[in-house]
């Protein structure tokens, strides 16, 4: 059993629980965030707002599951981030686990 993490923006969020089913991964959770990316300063100069966020909304989704599951799931999303026409791919990542209860 392994942790698998996978970050979206929010427009994509319908399509990772359909990636998600595909994999045949049943139980997960998800959480909303606030993604963030290192602006330039040119950029950051030409913000008049200083109170204004910088920030993207996100979808944060784990799950515990087996590596079948996982395997299938990135294999999914490499497919999906190679017709993406955004600079937002979905990312991964697993994380294995030592113990639990």
């Amino acid at each position: 059993m392994k942790l698998v993490i996978v970050t979206a923006v929010e427009q994509f969020q319908k399509d990772v629980l359909k990636l998600f089913k595909k994999a045949n991964i049943e139980n997960f959770s998800s959480s909303e965030i606030d993604g963030y990316k290192n602006g330039t300063s040119l950029l950051m100069a030409s913000n008049w707002f200083s109170g204004e966020k910088g920030s993207n909304e996100s979808s944060l989704f784990f799950s515990f599951t087996e590596d079948e599951n996982i395997d299938a799931l990135f294999h999914l999303i490499k497919e999906f981030n190679t017709n993406l026409e955004t600079n937002n791919p979905l990312k991964a990542i697993v994380v294995p686990i030592e113990k639990f209860i």
